[in-house]
């Protein structure tokens, strides 16, 4: 497996809030118009899971296999060309900060593997810069006040 890490992102909220977030898939909904249409489109959403479509590979859907309370969500994907990892940690920055980091570990044939290697590092950075622009608070407020 080759892998693939982010850069670490600061979070302008707390690790229990953003956990509480991103460890229900359907919180992701909230932020979808964030993602740029023309690479991936056809969201769908449960509390375990998120299916898209993405040009030119089609459907993926990652699922939620482990969670750590306030550390870590582990995924994996149930529709891909390719065996699939993908980890979200989280650690406490701050009061009222935390600190995000998401590693994806793919099972790369050894001749796709220098074309594919620069697009998935890049497809990690931005999920995590996706994933840093989220208004944690906004969602949770929204929650509270419903």
């Amino acid at each position: 497996m080759t892998e693939f890490t982010s850069d670490s992102k600061i979070l302008p909220c707390d690790q229990e809030k953003v956990y509480e977030i991103l460890s229900n898939m359907e919180n992701l909904e909230k932020v979808k118009d964030k993602i740029p249409a023309d690479k991936i489109s056809g969201f769908s959403f449960d509390r375990d899971s998120c299916s898209f479509s993405v040009q030119p590979v089609g459907k993926v859907k990652f699922s939620i296999v482990e969670r750590e309370p306030l550390k870590t969500i582990k995924l994996v994907a149930d529709q891909a060309p390719m065996d699939v990892h993908l980890w979200i940690q989280l650690l406490p920055e701050a009061e009222g900060r935390s600190k995000m980091k998401l590693t994806v570990k793919a099972s790369l044939n050894p001749f796709l593997k220098p074309m594919l290697s620069k697009p998935l590092q890049d497809g990690v950075n931005k999920i995590a810069d996706i994933l840093a622009a989220v208004p944690y608070d906004e969602i949770v407020a929204k929650e509270y006040t419903s």
